[in-house]
């Protein structure tokens, strides 16, 4: 029989969690991004990175960033790293010199592979990201506890001694209902480790253009509010903000039917807000608030009802008319001060 070792708790000094982005990916944890092939978890993942590299919160509201630009490595199993996982991360603002990639010429990659964590202590990365997590199983039955649940515990064991946040992005199956953590390739295990899963989506009936993400797991703090982005080959990757989806319609990809959308009374809000004559964007939103209407919700009607943005002064105005000259902001830009690749509404 092995010795026993007791650990007493009165020696165990108490720390504070430290997020990258709170409460949705947290530094010495295991985090998932799941979702279906296409739905832009990769590119998300790609635009947390870059925020990363830049020493900047995830999104322009966001409360956390890194203290300083921070080193990332980000390995991926299905896409090229010339031809689109550079490309990505350049529109995106990243700065790539402190992307990093594990070498898999040699010797293909898993997660008990112990070149993880040298690799990590090597570059001293405040964020991994292995994409998809299926294809780092090696010879592990991932549908069977025996194999998966060492591989996870060895991982986060990684997190927690280093400090690194660790992000896996997964598959979804076709089965397990509305309940999104049983959707998750593989044994009930994997979600089980992860302290936070977010569940990617896109709801084609409101924008084919539009997706959504849902924290679905947050062992950490109080789970975050739905958080939606725009993807599109035309203008790239977006956040747009706090959105109003539930789990179920996100999985179905349509919203249920309540008489009439969100969306529709936003335009009949913002249609009635305008009717007088211009109106202050912080004001717009405020009042969008306080009427219950998610920012991305906003944004959205604003682009379907072709509403502009002027500035007069050092303030931005909602208008229904057009105005000659005037700065629309709705693009997306790869400037300085902490203006990177962000879509930006005023």
């Amino acid at each position: 029989m092995s010795e026993l070792k007791l650990i007493n708790m009165r020696d165990v000094e108490a720390e504070n969690i430290r997020f990258l982005w709170k409460p949705y990916i947290a530094y010495g944890k295991i985090s998932i991004i799941q979702g279906d092939p296409g739905d832009g978890k990769t590119t998300m993942m790609l635009a947390i990175a870059a925020a990363v590299t830049r020493g900047e919160s995830v999104t322009e509201s966001g409360e956390n960033t890194a203290s300083a630009p921070s080193d990332v490595i980000f390995q991926t199993a299905e896409d090229g790293l010339a031809d689109t996982i550079k490309p990505r991360l350049e529109q995106l603002g990243a700065d790539c010199s402190r992307v990093h990639i594990i070498d898999e010429d040699d010797k293909t990659l898993s997660l008990a592979d112990e070149r993880i964590e040298a690799a990590i202590v090597r570059t001293s990365a405040a964020l991994f990201c292995l994409d998809p997590l299926q294809g780092y199983l090696g010879s592990a039955d991932m549908n069977g506890t025996g194999g998966v649940r060492p591989l996870m515990k060895n991982l986060a064991g990684i997190a927690e001694r280093t400090g690194c946040a660790i992000v896996l992005i997964g598959h979804l199956n076709k089965n397990g209902g509305s309940k999104s953590v049983y959707r998750g390739l593989g044994s009930i295990d994997i979600p089980a480790a992860a302290r936070s899963v977010l569940t990617v989506g896109r709801l084609v009936d409101v924008d084919e253009n539009m997706r959504a993400f849902i924290q679905t797991k947050s062992n950490l703090a109080p789970a975050g509010k739905p958080q939606a982005f725009g993807l599109n080959p035309a203008d790239g990757f977006c956040w747009l903000g706090d959105c109003d989806v539930t789990i179920k319609e996100l999985l179905d990809g349509k919203k249920e039917e309540k008489g009439m959308s969100q969306l529709d009374l936003a335009k009949a809000f913002i249609t009635g807000l305008l009717a007088h004559g211009d109106v202050r964007s912080d004001e717009v939103f405020a009042k969008g608030e306080a009427a219950g209407f998610p920012e991305a919700t906003m944004k959205r009607a604003k682009s379907d009802l072709k509403l502009t943005s002027v500035k007069r002064g050092n303030v931005w105005f909602w208008t229904a008319q057009p105005h000659q000259g005037y700065q629309e902001t709705q693009q997306f830009q790869k400037g300085t001060g902490g203006e990177n690749m962000r879509c930006r509404h005023a």
